[in-house]
Order: C-alpha cells, then sequence, then structure tokens
C-alpha cells in the first residue's frame, strides 16, 4: 500500500496535514470536518462557485489598479478564477453548503483553491502560500462578509434568468391549448359547484396569464439583488479596503459578470439587511402557489377517467399502480405539487433565518442561499417538466365537455338580465328537480321562443368578455 503524499499547513489553531495533490487547504479541511451536515459540497452550485471566482476575479483587477498587488500576483489570480468559471477545480470545493460562520468557510475554499491554483501558474508548489497568499493576495480587501453575499447575489440572477426562461416555456403550451381548446364550451365552477359557462380553452389561458405576471414580479425582485456590498469588508465600514475600491471593483464585477450591478449606498445597512432575498423568496413563493394551484386543477379536471370529471386527459408517462391493471396517474402535476411544497417550506426557513440576523452581520446567509438556490432550480425543472411531459401532451375529452355542460343548470345565469333573477331562479330549480335541461324547462313552460335560446346560449354570447 502506497501513502498518499501530504503537505503540511498551518492556521490559528496549529497544523495540519493537507494531501500533497488538492488545490484546497487547511481551512476548507477544518470546515469539511467541522460541517459534515447535508452531504452537499458547494460544488453542487456550480453558478455559485463561478461567482465567487468572478468576485476574486474583479477584486484582483481593482487591487491591481490601486497598486496593491503586482502584475505578477494579479494576473495568475485571475487567470485561476477564469480556469474556475470555465467548469475546472469546481470538484475542491467540498465544504458543506450549511455551516458555521456566515459563509467563512465558502470564502475560505475559494480562496485557497485560487492560491493554489495561482501557484501553480507561477510554477510553484501548492501550499508555498510564501510566494502567494489565499488571505493576503487573494482576499486582499476584502471580508467573507462582502465576498459571500455579493457572489450569492449573482449566482441567483443567473438561476433566475433560468427560471424565467423556463416559465417563459411553460406559459407557451398554455398559450397554445387556450388556442386549441377555444372553440370548447364547459361549466366554469366556484366553490366545486356549477356557476357560469366558459370554455377550456379561457381556462388555459388563465392559467399561462397567472404565470406571465409572476414572471414580471420575478424580475422585479431579480433588480434587487442587483444592489451589492463589495467593498463593506467586515461591517460595511470599510476598514482594510483603500478608498475608491467599492467603486472600481462594482464596475470590473459589473463587466464580468454581464450584470447591472450597483453599490449599495450604505455599506453598514446592506451588510447586515436580508431584506432583497426576504423579498425574493416571497415571489419564489408566490410563483409556487399558482403552480401547485394549477396543479391542483388539472388532477381534478382529469380525474376519473369515468369516476370523476374527466374533462382533459393528461398524458400518459408511467404505469399508476403495482396492484390496479390499466392505472395511469397524474405524476407530472404530482411532483410539481410537490417542488412548490418545498419551496413553500424554503420561505419559511429563509424568513426566520433573515429575522434571526443580530447586530451588523446575519450569520445565517448560507442556509439562505441553499434555499434560495434549490428553489429556484427546483421551481425552473418543474416548469420545464410540467410543459413538456404534462400540457403539451394534454386533451380535451370534448364529447364529456359537452355531456356535462349540457345537463348543467349553469346556463340559467344568462338569462338574469331577460327573463329577471325570480323566474331564472325558478327554472334552475325546476330544471334540477326535474332533471332536465334548462333548454328543456324554458320550452315546456314557453318562457322564451327556441330561436332565442340558441341566441342567448351561443358559445359567443355566454362568453363574451366586456
Amino acid at each position: 500500500m502506497t501513502t498518499q503524499p501530504k503537505r503540511q499547513e498551518h492556521d490559528l489553531l496549529g497544523d495540519m496535514e493537507i494531501p500533497a495533490n488538492v488545490y484546497y487547504g487547511i481551512h476548507t479541511q477544518r470546515a469539511f470536518n467541522n460541517f459534515p451536515v447535508t452531504g452537499i459540497a458547494i460544488s453542487s452550485y456550480p453558478n455559485l462557485i463561478n461567482s465567487l471566482a468572478i468576485v476574486k476575479e474583479a477584486c484582483a483587477f481593482a487591487n491591481l489598479e490601486l497598486g496593491l498587488l503586482t502584475e505578477i500576483k494579479a494576473n495568475a489570480i485571475i487567470q485561476a478564477c477564469r480556469d474556475i468559471q470555465a467548469g475546472k477545480f469546481h470538484e475542491y470545493f467540498i465544504v458543506d453548503i450549511i455551516q458555521g460562520g456566515a459563509g467563512t468557510s465558502t470564502n475560505m475554499n475559494a480562496n485557497e483553491v485560487i492560491a493554489n491554483r495561482a501557484l501553480e501558474i507561477l510554477g510553484f508548489q501548492k501550499g508555498t502560500y510564501a510566494e502567494l497568499h489565499p488571505l493576503e493576495d487573494v482576499n486582499m480587501s476584502q471580508s467573507t462578509n462582502d465576498v459571500y453575499p455579493t457572489a450569492v447575489k449573482i449566482a441567483l440572477n443567473y438561476e433566475i434568468t433560468k427560471l424565467i426562461s423556463a416559465m417563459g416555456v411553460l406559459i407557451h403550451e398554455f398559450e397554445k391549448k387556450s388556442i386549441d381548446f377555444s372553440g370548447l364550451l364547459k361549466v366554469g365552477r366556484t366553490q366545486l359547484q356549477d356557476a357560469v359557462p366558459m370554455t377550456l380553452g379561457q381556462e388555459f389561458s388563465t392559467y399561462g396569464l397567472m404565470l406571465t405576471e409572476d414572471q414580471q414580479r420575478l424580475v422585479e425582485a431579480s433588480k434587487l439583488i442587483q444592489e451589492i456590498n463589495l467593498g463593506a469588508t467586515a461591517i460595511g465600514t470599510g476598514i482594510n479596503a483603500p478608498k475608491g475600491y467599492a467603486s472600481k471593483v462594482c464596475e470590473h464585477l459589473s463587466r464580468i459578470s454581464g450584470l447591472e450591478l450597483v453599490t449599495a449606498e450604505n455599506l453598514i445597512e446592506a451588510t447586515q439587511d436580508a431584506g432583497a432575498f426576504v423579498q425574493l423568496s416571497g415571489v419564489l413563493k408566490r410563483i409556487a402557489v399558482k403552480l401547485s394551484k394549477t396543479c391542483n386543477d388539472l388532477r381534478l379536471l382529469s380525474s376519473g377517467p369515468r369516476a370523476g370529471f374527466g374533462e382533459i386527459n393528461l398524458p400518459a408517462v408511467q404505469a399508476g399502480s403495482s396492484i390496479m391493471p390499466g392505472k395511469v396517474n397524474p405524476v407530472i402535476p404530482e411532483v410539481v405539487n410537490q417542488i412548490a411544497f418545498d419551496v413553500i417550506g424554503n420561505d419559511i426557513t429563509i424568513t426566520m433565518a433573515a429575522e434571526a440576523g443580530q447586530l451588523q452581520l446575519n450569520a445565517f446567509e448560507p442556509i439562505i442561499t441553499k434555499n434560495l438556490m434549490n428553489s429556484i432550480i427546483y421551481l425552473r425543472q418543474g416548469c420545464l417538466i410540467l410543459a413538456e411531459k404534462c400540457i403539451k401532451g394534454i386533451t380535451a375529452n370534448e364529447d364529456r365537455l359537452a355531456q356535462i355542460f349540457n345537463q348543467s343548470i349553469s346556463t340559467v345565469t344568462a338569462l338574469n338580465t331577460i327573463i329577471g333573477y325570480e323566474k331564472a331562479t325558478f327554472v334552475a330549480k325546476e330544471a334540477f328537480r326535474l332533471n332536465k335541461s334548462v333548454k328543456e324547462i324554458l320550452l315546456s313552460q314557453n318562457i322564451l321562443p327556441e330561436s332565442e335560446i340558441d341566441r342567448l346560449f351561443s358559445l359567443e354570447n355566454l362568453i363574451q368578455n366586456n
């Protein structure tokens, strides 16, 4: 058995041996040992790792311009950051996504990987920090307390962009169905009771419109997390950062990230306030609630196939039962329901974490980060799955729609202004009592001629939009 080569590193707690070939160092190793919580490393969120590298690259440029870093060191750090943004070395970001220390372990992990890759670029061995140091050089003019939230906000913006796109895909499928079903009359329902006529197309159009409104709210929320506190350092006073650093680093960060980032007017406030995260989480919860409501409707409208509503048919994607032959379940709406439940639960956690912050820093941003990232990623996947595996393949059960519509007494509402509420109520009661259609009662009671009934009950008249 061969022994893996080691290198020795030192911190304030003492010495520790690190595998010689890894790019992280002692701070990362201690954090890995201290937080065996979820088993989910920060590398599971590639946009977070890339955003950390973007922040460190911008800081290196600013420090170079201000004469704090030599060109040799700055260029090595910048190249290391670009390597990470290209997808390299992510496997060395090993700390758990949930961690104590307000994200310090994540920042240390980034500092060490970047430093050791930069040392390699310069021709030195990993761990030879006298030549280029994770804290003195890579973390120059910075603190976890401004680096971490800034990187998180950049990563969230990237993820939000993908969610908005996925929502667009789902909206498009709802809109296509609204056109396909535009001529199919059905009974609209309130409180699960027959209400007034509508078309199946109107029903599906509404689902698309609800999501379109949420897209707009998501864009608004994303603007709030384009305000950053980089340059604040520890608590917002900018200690250890030179004059002019905050504006310079924001310019470089906007250029590298492609986002329109702005430095907060008050860095002390920005460093402790998690309000923008709460706002974003609230919008994600809103999306989840409406998606779940839509999926509830789809499950109800497709229930049956013979003992339920049976108005629409969801595409069959897998067998539904290990005991009941031929059973097919609405598994795609069900999984989106569960995504929604998780997002709603995440919002509670984010709310509590934001509220629990004390004095000049919120120590609980790691759990806020995890839950926001998961909510966005899950919602994105939910929208894509729902669009592709469910909405696209939905068909209308036209015979069933017509059967229910003709049996319903809801059409009597269209007569209120013609024969009056009292007489319309009488027609409805008689139709229900005799198990006849509204039209049959109108004709048998000589209330209206058949031609007028047909005109009043035409699609154009029943679903008019004022």
